[in-house]
């Protein structure tokens, strides 16, 4: 059986012989982040268990009530968008209700922080979800365009067993790097330091709180033990650091967007927590409270959190699978739906240091939707596998996970040079001998490292990083540097996402409203031969 570590115990064990005379009280505060459209305890790519979804958080939030009826419980955001399952609930069947509202407003959360993957399905989608939502969405950085005001409410006041709770809420100020203008359109996202000291100011002020709590859709930005910044982040991505130490008057802190598990961490006095993603962990935190007399405010005199993971032990709350059940069964009907055939089994695993069929077919995909030259294309899961014999939606899914879009863009030969040595910068040093999955840039993500199909070409990671791409030719001739091409990226590349600025300056010569994963999907569907073997116009020497 799971339990909860005696929190209460510790508290009277702290604060029970030292005085006598003031009033005491606690304030339990649940949290979740990264839900990323996770209910039920399965992994929806595989259908295998797993130990994850707010169906098994569920459970430890009904028992954590038990202890305290008057829990605060809080979202940090990325909760709508992430699984096939959430796809099919939002866009492929957007008249029924939003599963992940339904099940968080049975839960009774008191509020929570749009992410920027919020954002991926556009304005009409998110505000469907926000408005079956029986909560707020709080965020004191998302701005109506050319002002301060928040498009929304900044944060909540709750009262528990006499004390005076702000929750404000922040978002990553980075959401316009990665996303269509549409799909933020009317809203800045501002500098969230300064909103917080904005806000913060208020709810001390103003509004006389006892306490405040910060979730954020934002993470640790620096290593703590070192300071050096965390890699692979863009500028102003995370600034739950900066916010600590620079703005006074916080008490907790609930991260998100990191997807890393923080049990407890103090910074400057402030406690800073995160539980994990996909519901993978329920964090808790207790803040033990006194005053001296009845009509003084409380002070917070001990905090403490704990990240309590979903075992074979936690099991999915049996009303949460009820409510969801609709749903569920009609996105595996569709995820279970014919679209092809493959005369062969591939796999992915490989697909980062040497050129795959599962690769090439997306660069298929994308080529012949785009009337494209050139095609750009990272592997987002080299757990990905399609068996021999059937291929179902489900099977592309796996395959491509996110929400991504097409674009074509005009790159001349040199521009697409660099790109590919941008790319290249995925591999590190490179020993003689040395597996080069061992060999990885720690800064550079898997998802942002492109390959490209419709040109040939070697990365050469003997060679220092710039110097990397030879014999780069197209249609059997060397590039030109003034050769024009259309290239096809998807939207992510095309907004910033994974540092191509090449990419993002182009001009646009065409683009989608269709994802890159509905582009596969008709592919397969359309064409009796699916690639079985690679093409070869890439491979890596090494030393």
């Amino acid at each position: 059986m799971y339990r909860w570590l005696p929190t209460l115990l510790v508290f009277g064990t702290l604060l029970g012989g030292a005085f006598a005379q003031p009033e005491r009280t606690h304030l339990t505060v649940l949290s979740t982040t990264d839900l990323r459209g996770r209910i039920h305890p399965v992994d929806y790519y595989t259908g295998e268990p797993v130990n994850h979804g707010l169906a098994k958080v569920g459970s430890l939030i009904k028992r954590a009530r038990l202890l305290d009826p008057e829990l605060i419980l809080i979202d940090s955001g990325d909760t709508i968008e992430g699984t096939p399952y959430a796809y099919h609930a939002t866009i492929v069947e957007p008249a029924t209700p939003n599963p992940m509202m339904q099940v968080m407003n049975h839960l009774r959360y008191d509020a929570m922080v749009p992410g920027n993957h919020e954002f991926n399905f556009g304005l009409d989608a998110l505000n469907r979800a926000r408005r079956a939502a029986r909560f707020p969405w709080i965020s004191a950085n998302i701005c109506l365009e050319g002002t301060e005001d928040p498009a929304n409410a900044p944060y909540i006041i709750k009262q528990v067993r006499g004390v005076r709770v702000g929750v404000l809420g922040l978002t990553t100020p980075i959401v316009p790097t990665w996303e269509d203008a549409e799909n933020f359109a009317g809203l800045d996202f501002v500098d969230p330091v300064k909103a917080a000291q904005r806000w913060v100011r208020e709810l001390r002020r103003r509004n006389r709180v006892d306490i405040v709590i910060v979730a954020m859709h934002m993470g640790l930005e620096e290593d703590i033990l070192s300071g050096a910044p965390i890699p692979g982040q863009f500028p102003n991505e995370n600034a739950a650091v900066q916010i600590a130490r620079e703005v006074p008057g916080i008490d907790l802190i609930l991260m998100g967007h990191t997807q890393n598990e923080v049990p407890a961490l103090d910074i400057n006095g402030v406690l800073l927590t995160q539980a994990g993603k996909y519901g993978e962990f329920l964090s808790r935190t207790i803040l033990m409270l006194e005053r001296t007399e009845p009509t003084a405010g409380w002070k917070v005199v001990g905090k403490t959190a704990t990240t309590h993971p979903m075992t074979d032990e936690v099991p999915a709350n049996p009303n949460i699978l009820k409510m969801s059940e609709d749903s569920y069964a009609a996105a595996e009907t569709w995820l279970d739906r014919p679209i092809g055939f493959s005369p062969g089994a591939l796999s992915a695993a490989r697909s980062r240091v040497e050129d795959t069929a599962i690769m090439d077919l997306i660069h298929q995909a994308q080529l012949d939707a785009g009337e494209a030259d050139v095609s750009l294309a990272a592997s987002f899961n080299p757990e990905a596998r399609l068996k021999s014999g059937e291929i179902t939606v489900r099977d592309i899914a796996q395959l491509y996970p996110y929400e991504n879009t097409l674009f074509v863009v005009e790159l001349t030969g040199s521009e697409l040079r660099a790109v590919l040595e941008h790319a290249a910068g995925y591999f590190g040093p490179v020993q003689r001998g040395q597996p080069l999955e061992t060999a990885l840039n720690p800064g550079m993500p898997g998802y942002a490292y492109d390959m490209a199909e419709g040109v040939d070409y070697v990365i050469d990671v003997s060679k220092p990083v710039g110097e990397r791409i030879t014999e780069l030719s197209f249609r059997g001739r060397p590039l030109r540097d003034d050769q024009k091409l259309r290239v096809a990226i998807n939207n992510y590349r095309r907004n910033g996402g994974g540092g191509y600025p090449a990419l993002s300056e182009a001009p646009v010569l065409r683009r989608s409203t269709d994802s890159v994963r509905d582009l596969i999907i008709e592919w397969v569907r359309t064409h009796a031969d699916i690639p079985m073997h690679p093409n070869n116009n890439w491979h890596i020497e090494r030393p």
